[in-house]
């Protein structure tokens, strides 16, 4: 069946006579409401009634118009033009070249308004039509001169308020407010009644028959242009929409809305102005005009009237719809959204653009079909019904608004006999899913939706958006999707949504058996590692020791980070963490670590059990090639930590052959001699002992630093074998000793020579710090002169030294250039400020 925008009903017919006498034919008409007027060729007006029933359900004999009042005008002439004034409830006709007013609904004359004469065209301002107004105008086209005049037209008076030549007598006119669209026999013009100015448009070569202009909408024009152009301009003298392309023979055409009406002589054509197509041809053999109507448009032959009401918009739209031209459908629908209340728009959009969708989605246009879905709000249950696997996921009260059950039974088969297309079905239900998910669309039926998209990440192995769908908050029902996970070997995702359900222990326990072995999933590489972050940061106590010792067979070094990664304000207790612990050594190594150099503990027993596992953990180790992390940190304990026991800690070790950790315990408790010769004579490592200066005298003076190098110095002095240490000790650190002290430990056999780089180092360093030493004075001297100078241009003060100026205090002559002066103006030496201060 074609698509129908308009339908066509006869509404009048003529009633025949003999020929020698009918010469009453249909010359014009006008339509107001459901009042027709027929202007006959032989000077008549008729009144004609049209039913009520603005619908195409009537029966023939109901849509026939019932015949009211006529009136004739004269013995001859047609009658040309006929235009109503319900304002004034007036009907203006032009009939010899005259134009008078009858009343609407009598037909009889207005005595008031006299006869307008030598009119060859005239035409009413619509736009006026108001109740508010108390007038309107009128044109009418002089059949004499070449001139428009503009009346004014009243209750009971019409007056020439303004007169507007032309370049040639019009053809057809059309009015809008003050502009008025023009046709002469080869072009069309634009007018502005306010100025008297015109504009030409474009050229013609219709004849008579085929010029007109009609109105097109407020401020726009419909013209017969050239070329077989329906052209649109507005009232500013431009196009805004693209020109129609229709056939040759128009003999007329009208705007209904959205669609354009064109006559031609055996055919009327029905034209979108959305897409420039014509929709709809209606068969009217011998049609010879086309009028607007309050409900469409009618069309009249020599003896019958027609009604073309346009089809509700729809089924217009379902029409379209059920032909697949779902475009055409939805730019119908956004044509005629102004026209429409907002709410019943908004619902048949919906409707639409759903079944725009499903049309798109049988064709494999997924793309479009997703944002068709969207934009039409459709229930996500809707598609999920479609699919066969995922109907289980729907509730049992869910009932499909829309009829779907062939295409669906299509889609099964589909499912069932070409799994690779169903392939692309599936991607495009994970598409459309994901886009809704979190929106009003979804939260109807939130489960379902996330259900679907369980099974479906799960089905074509997407892991990534399965494991970001379980990870976070969602909607999915265990009962179902617990098996669906087990049956694709997803464990890792099953723990995550034990976890997003709130259970804890379930998820830990089906991460576990991956770990162990006992399930097989590949889709996460460090399973132990997320047992190790969750536990971490679970609030649940039980749960976190219910799978400590676990987590800490398994790997000491990561599986202690349970208790130091946890939040600052859900740590668990030291001491309930450190019981427990006992049998994982490195374990607590890392925990105390955590807690002084991380939680900056300054308790004693933690220091003092973090330097015994130090030392327990080296003496284990011992057999080891490389010890030197371990014991490195034990050793920077000692040095640095203020806060542990070093007796204790020195018992620990005194029986060991940590010879290192015993000297720097000796230090710490001051037996810093001792500590040498345990460096010496037991470690044997003298770069140690030597360094063990270095390191003990930070903080302290250089006295101090002398003090631990010559006790080192007695200690190699005291064996025959460190000779040369000591010479090499006394070479490298020659600007810490005193040549006095160390002259007085040197036995009396060595020589001068074998200390000769040593005295040389020292007598050097001993001369140039006392040269620094005059130095620095001469330049504090020289700073100090400076800032008398400044406080002497300060002052702004002048002396006067004479020859022979004496001194205010000693009385001898001021003989050097340095002086001083008091308040008073009395100078004196420097030296003798002194006694004058304290006289």
């Amino acid at each position: 069946m074609a698509f129908k925008a308009f339908e066509k009903i006869h509404i009048y017919e003529k009633q025949g006579a003999p020929k020698e006498k009918d010469k009453s034919t249909i010359q014009c008409l006008e339509c107001f409401d459901r009042n027709v007027y027929i202007g006959s060729k032989h000077a008549t007006v008729q009144h004609l009634i049209l039913p009520s029933s603005t619908h195409g359900d009537l029966n023939p004999g109901q849509s026939r118009a019932k015949d009211g009042r006529s009136r004739k005008l004269g013995s001859s002439n047609p009658v040309i033009q006929l235009r109503a004034v319900p304002l004034f409830n007036h009907l203006l006709v032009l009939w010899d070249r005259s134009v008078t007013a009858l009343n609407m609904f009598s037909l009889e004359p207005t005595p008031a308004l006299k006869k307008i004469q030598h009119v060859s065209l005239f035409e009413v301002c619509d736009s006026l039509l108001t109740a508010q107004a108390e007038c309107v105008e009128m044109v009418t086209s002089s059949s004499r001169r070449r001139v428009i005049h503009i009346h004014v037209v009243g209750v009971d008076r019409w007056e020439v308020v303004k007169e507007v030549p032309l370049p040639q007598d019009p053809v057809a006119l059309a009015v809008d407010g003050t502009s008025l669209c023009v046709a002469t026999c080869d072009r069309y013009l634009l007018c502005n009644l306010e100025t008297g100015s015109s504009e030409e448009l474009f050229p013609h070569n219709h004849n008579r028959q085929r010029v007109f202009v009609t109105s097109a909408g407020p401020g726009e024009f419909l013209l017969n242009g050239p070329e077989s152009l329906g052209m649109f301009v507005m009232k500013t003298g431009i196009c805004e929409r693209p020109p129609l392309q229709w056939p040759l023979e128009v003999l007329a055409a009208r705007v209904c809305f959205p669609y354009i009406l064109t006559l031609q002589p055996q055919v009327l054509s029905v034209y979108s102005m959305l897409d420039q197509q014509c929709k709809q041809t209606v068969s009217l053999h011998g049609a010879t005009g086309l009028v607007s109507a309050s409900d469409g448009a009618l069309v009249f032959t020599e003896r019958d009237i027609f009604s073309l009401r346009p089809v509700p918009v729809e089924e217009q739209i379902q029409a379209l719809v059920g032909h697949e031209r779902v475009e055409e459908a939805l730019l119908l629908l956004d044509g005629v959204q102004s026209q429409r209340p907002l709410d019943s728009y908004k619902e048949l959009q919906k409707a639409v653009t759903c079944l725009a969708g499903f049309v798109h989605f049988y064709q494999e246009g997924f793309s479009e079909a997703r944002d068709l879905f969207i934009k039409g709000e459709l229930d996500p249950r809707e598609i999920l019904l479609l699919y066969p696997d995922v109907r289980p996921c729907l509730s049992e009260d869910f009932q499909s608004q829309l009829d779907q059950v062939n295409k669906g039974r299509d889609l099964q088969v589909l499912w069932q006999e070409d799994r690779d297309t169903f392939h692309h079905y599936l991607a495009f239900l994970g598409d459309f899913l994901t886009a809704i998910r979190g929106t009003e669309q979804e939260c109807k039926c939130s489960a379902e939706v996330d259900c679907a998209l369980l099974w479906l990440h799960a089905e074509l192995g997407d892991t990534e958006n399965l494991q970001q769908l379980v990870t976070f908050p969602n909607g999915c029902r265990l009962d179902h999707c617990v098996p669906v996970l087990e049956q694709h070997n997803r464990f890792f995702a099953l723990g995550c949504l034990y976890q997003s359900h709130g259970k804890q222990i379930d998820a830990i326990e089906t991460w576990v058996k991956i770990a162990d072995g006992f399930h097989k999933d590949s889709s996460c590489s460090d399973v132990y590692g997320h047992i190790v972050w969750t536990l971490s940061q679970l609030e649940h106590r039980d749960t976190v020791w219910k799978f400590a010792h676990w987590t800490l067979q398994r790997n000491q070094e990561i599986g202690v980070q349970i208790f130091t990664m946890r939040r600052p304000d859900d740590r668990l207790e030291t001491q309930d963490v450190l019981v427990p612990l006992e049998k994982y050594p490195l374990a607590v190594i890392l925990y105390l670590e955590f807690l002084i150099h991380d939680l900056s503990s300054e308790e004693e027993r933690h220091h003092n059990r973090l330097a015994l596992a130090y030392v327990t953990q080296t003496l284990r180790e011992e057999e080891e090639a490389d010890l030197r992390q371990t014991r490195g940190k034990l050793q920077h304990l000692l040095w640095e930590s203020k806060f542990y026991d070093v007796s204790s800690a020195y018992e620990s070790v005194k029986s060991t052959t940590l010879h290192m950790e015993k000297a720097i315990l000796l230090g710490k408790s001051g037996e810093h001699t001792q500590a040498l010769q345990v460096l010496v004579h037991q470690e044997r490592d003298l770069q140690a002992a030597e360094a063990y200066c270095c390191r003990a005298a930070q903080g302290h003076d250089t006295q101090f630093r002398e003090a631990l190098l010559l006790s080192l110095l007695q200690i190699y002095l005291g064996s025959e074998d460190h000779t040369s240490t000591a010479v090499d000790l006394l070479n490298n650190n020659s600007q810490f000793f005193a040549v006095e002290n160390v002259l007085q430990l040197l036995p009396n056999s060595w020589s001068v020579q074998l200390i000769s780089q040593f005295l040389v180092k020292s007598v050097r360093s001993t001369l140039h710090q006392r040269r620094m030493v005059k130095l620095q004075r001469a330049l504090a001297q020289a700073e100090l002169m400076q800032h008398k100078v400044t406080w002497m241009q300060a002052s702004k003060a002048k002396f006067r030294l004479d020859k022979e100026q004496k001194c205010k205090v000693c009385q001898r002559v001021l003989a050097e250039p340095q002086f001083a002066g008091n308040l008073h103006g009395e100078l004196m030496h420097t030296g003798c400020t002194g006694f004058f201060l304290a006289s």
